[in-house]
């Protein structure tokens, strides 16, 4: 299993849509936007490499200097099979 943290969504959405665009929205909007973004990427370059499995966006899990913190609740996002 692959657990892969993306720590710069607002920088992302910054250098796609401009700074200013940027502070008018949401940190939490900005991570479900790259969120979508790479988990779509992800799943078409795995399947062109013949690869076969499952992704899933969830919130309740967070890593951390290589620690793993799990809450009590973890709820599914998105979800796509390869």
């Amino acid at each position: 299993m692959i657990l892969i943290k993306i720590s710069n969504p607002s920088s992302v959405v910054a250098s796609r849509i401009g700074r200013f665009f940027a502070k008018l929205t949401p940190s939490g909007f900005d991570q479900n936007k790259v969120e979508e973004a790479f988990i779509k990427q992800l799943v078409e370059q795995m399947a062109a490499q013949g690869i076969q499995g499952e992704v899933a966006s969830v919130e309740g899990i967070d890593l951390y200097n290589k620690t793993i913190k799990i809450e009590e609740k973890i709820q599914i996002g998105r979800y796509r099979m390869i």
